[in-house]
């Protein structure tokens, strides 16, 4: 059975990204359709799959996290607007019958994304 899952690392403090506000969508050609808002843990992880089974199909997606909320939050220091904000990920599932999992590390000034297990 396919799952489409995350994690958030905060590099910047090097722990989890617990808190931090997520939106999944799909791509529906010219736009794109709101499919699930979520917030991660304190493990930096949904409780859940964010698709999984029939849900999961394949296309494109976009996951928007918001970071400079979270950091802000946290009382970090950011310039304003800040450097890192919204962190927008489009990817392309082409075997939904796999797990995709989508981490993303994350800093004020930074971050970075693969195709995890």
């Amino acid at each position: 059975m396919g799952r489409l899952t995350t994690h958030v690392l905060d590099t910047a403090h090097g722990c989890p990204g617990a808190g931090i506000r997520l939106t999944l969508y799909r791509n529906l050609g010219e736009k794109y359709a709101l499919v699930k808002d979520a917030v991660t843990n304190a493990d930096g992880r949904c409780d859940a799959p964010l698709l999984e089974g029939a849900a999961f199909t394949a296309g494109r997606y976009r996951l928007v996290f918001a970071a400079g909320e979270y950091f802000a939050a946290r009382g970090t220091p950011l310039p304003d607007p800040p450097f890192v904000d919204e962190v927008v990920l489009d990817f392309g599932v082409a075997d939904a019958g796999a797990h995709f999992h989508v981490p993303l590390l994350v800093s004020p000034w930074s971050y970075s994304t693969y195709r995890g297990s």
